[in-house]
């Protein structure tokens, strides 16, 4: 079972969380594997996307409310650049 150590890494992944920036994270679930507790086992659904953000709240100390406004503004500065044009200059 993964225990959020990659091979040949030597950080776990609370710590990564906990002293990146916010403004840096965007959330995934892997599925369809490695489901999050308690789900272990079964099948990953995105669904599992909420586990993994109340997480990341918890590391960081702050409401899983403010870690889903912060993720949707992340995802949507990504994917959806207010200056799109300006990406092909």
């Amino acid at each position: 079972t993964y225990q959020g150590l990659a091979p040949g890494e030597e950080t776990e992944l609370p710590e990564l969380v906990k002293y990146t920036p916010l403004e840096r994270i965007l959330l995934e679930t892997d599925s369809p594997f490695l489901s999050p507790e308690p789900y272990r086992g079964s099948r990953n659904e995105p669904k599992n996307v909420i586990i993994v953000g109340k997480a990341v709240a918890q590391i960081k100390g702050v409401p899983a409310e403010k870690i889903k406004e912060i993720i949707i503004k992340n995802t949507n500065d990504i994917f959806f650049p207010k200056n799109i044009h300006s990406l092909s200059n």
